[in-house]
């Protein structure tokens, strides 16, 4: 019996001897060929490719980079979106119920003196209505605005944007969402003024 097994782990012993000496013979090879082709490779072509190589690394370092800001930012945005959907579900839940409200002739904004940016700021306005006061969740929504007109009309506005792109992507993201009738407003120092003065910075 212990034959027997002498004979077996010499056997195998001889296998993994043969199996390593084959993969040293292969490398060699591959070495030996490597050689030839770095024989045959002039010192510029070699300087350029060592420069393609750290160029190309560089590359994938910003773009890895960029991606990580993309993502970021990316992850940002869709926090924001989920946030302004719950108040634009929690306001279309509340609008049939909401109390009829008149305001008379007077128009009124939302936005104080204390309250209002200074500058030109963009906000998506989501409706108007005669018959729906929403005003008591202006307070408790920072992003939720409104003005009611001299003829009694309240316009519902959400979000705020320095920049226009920005009120239109989210403009974008709102009529995916249902909500076709939303469009762009401006505001100077809390008061609203023309879209298109806004734009073309005659304000």
């Amino acid at each position: 019996m212990r034959k027997v097994v002498f004979l077996f782990l010499a056997m195998s012993l001889s296998l993994s001897v043969s199996f390593a000496q084959k993969l040293t013979k292969e490398e060699k090879a591959e070495e030996k060929e490597w050689a030839k082709k770095m024989k045959n490779l002039k010192p510029l072509d070699y300087k350029r490719l060592i420069e393609e190589k750290e160029s190309l690394s560089q590359q994938a370092q910003e773009a890895s980079s960029n991606l990580n800001q993309c993502t970021s930012s990316q992850a940002a945005k869709d926090e924001e979106i989920v946030k302004l959907r719950a108040q634009l579900d929690s306001l279309r839940s509340a609008a049939p119920v909401a109390a009829v409200s008149s305001k008379g002739g007077k128009k009124t904004s939302s936005a104080t003196a204390s309250t209002a940016k200074p500058g030109v700021i963009y906000k998506v306005q989501i409706g108007a209505f005669r018959n729906k006061d929403l005003t008591k969740y202006f307070n408790n929504n920072k992003n939720f605005s409104g003005d009611v007109d001299a003829d009694g009309a309240k316009k519902y506005t959400l979000g705020e944007f320095v920049e226009y792109w920005e009120a239109d992507n989210f403009k974008k993201y709102l009529r995916e969402m249902g909500v076709k009738d939303a469009w762009i407003v401006a505001y100077k120092d809390g008061n609203r003024v023309p879209i298109k003065d806004a734009l073309e910075g005659t304000l």
